[in-house]
Parts: C-alpha cells; structure tokens; sequence
C-alpha cells in the first residue's frame, strides 16, 4: 500500500493509493475524496455488538468504521481528522503494538484490533475525559494530534512524565502509572491535573498543543456572546 502525508505538520491530509483488492479501514467521517471505482463497506467497529458500543460509550469513538476497497484498478482516497495538527504511521506487530488516545485513530490497514477491554481501563487509570485504546496486530496504524507531533525514544529504564491531555500514544512495552501532577496544591492550582508517568523500552508520542486548553481559551471570546444572547 502506497501513502502520502500531505501538508505537514499543521493541516495533515493522509492520501493512500490502493492497488486492486487492497482495503483500509478509517474512522466514520475521516472520508476526505476518492477515485470512483473505491467500493465503500460500512460496519460496526467490532464483530461483537457489545464490542462496538464499548468503543463508542467508553472509547467516543464512531459506532461505525468503513472499508475501503480499490476495485478492478488502482484508486485513490484520502482522509482527515478534525483537529488542526499532524498526522503519524505507527507501524503494528504481533510483538509490538500501541496504546492510542481515543480520538487519535483515523485509519489502518486490515488485521488490526482496537481493545476496549485491556487491563488499563478497567482498573480506571486515565481521568480527566482521556481514554486510551490498546491496538495490536499486525499492520500500520494511523494516527492524528492537536498540533505538531513530539516523539521520543525511551531506553530501558528511562522515564518520562507527560500530562495526560499532551499524550497519544506509547509503545505497549512500556510501563505506566497515572499519578496527581506533584501534591494536591500543585494538581488544583498548578494547571496540570493528572500526569502519567512512562517507563521505557518504547516509544512517546506527544502533540504540541492541548485540545482542553485551546477550548478554554476559545470560550473567553465566544463566551460573553452567548451570556449576553441568552438574557
């Protein structure tokens, strides 16, 4: 499967050219174009019915995802995600998968499985509205952040401490703990809320800019529009 980025790092379009046969799945809505003789499938994100209103309940994810099949001939299609920023390949194996934010998947290629129901949600370790996807498999992933995309490299042992609206992804080959941002004067006062600490082998993937912050700043202009309309 041949793929472009297109207009990094800010208004990232992902265009992926499939040969006959070739399917990629994306997130319901991601549909930018493609060429005419793309076959569209819709279906529920998962086998299972309840799978499927896992990922939308608990992950705020589509309840639907669509395949895309090229037919007779080569096509094109292109996707988007909603937020201004960048998008990444993170490349599966069946020893290497990726623990994703929920709204940062926007396509893979086939045999790939987002898990809803992996150890780390159950034991409710990501607060503050940041719910995390494990993906394993055996493909490439694709994923999208609010602003530019910051990896780093963790060797065994290395750790870093990363504020939970900045995260959006980690190697499954790390360790992780989510803890307050120091004492509980610097988590109410110090505009950090909830952090988690990663522990290497692995790869951190980090984007530039925070979605809650930006709404926040955002509702200081629209905000007293809409009080003084609703009087």
């Amino acid at each position: 499967m041949e793929y472009e980025i297109k207009y990094k790092p800010s208004y990232s379009m992902l265009v992926v050219k499939l040969d006959p046969d070739e399917t990629i799945t994306a997130e319901s809505g991601a549909m930018t174009y493609m060429d005419p003789n793309i076959d569209v499938h819709t279906r529920k994100r998962e086998k299972s019915l309840l799978g499927s209103i896992g990922l939308k309940l608990l992950g705020r994810q589509s309840f639907w995802v669509n395949d895309y099949k090229a037919e007779q001939k080569t096509g094109e299609v292109a996707f988007v995600s909603a937020p201004v920023g960048d998008i990444e390949t993170l490349e599966v194996k069946p020893n290497q998968g990726y623990i994703i934010q929920k709204a940062a998947y926007i396509a893979s290629t086939e045999n790939m499985d987002l898990d809803v129901k992996w150890e780390g949600f159950t034991k409710g370790l990501f607060g503050q509205g940041l719910f995390m996807l494990k993906v394993t498999g055996d493909g490439t992933l694709f994923i999208n952040t609010f602003g530019a995309i910051d990896k780093h490299t963790l060797k065994p042992g290395q750790t870093m401490i990363v504020d939970n609206f900045h995260l959006v992804a980690f190697s499954d080959t790390c360790n992780y703990k989510v803890t307050k941002f120091g004492g509980l004067k610097e988590t109410l006062l110090g505009g950090e809320g909830l952090v988690t600490r990663i522990t290497g082998p692995g790869d951190v993937y980090i984007q530039t800019k925070n979605l809650r912050e930006f709404v926040e700043w955002l509702w200081t202009f629209i905000g007293p529009k809409v009080r003084s309309r609703a009087r």
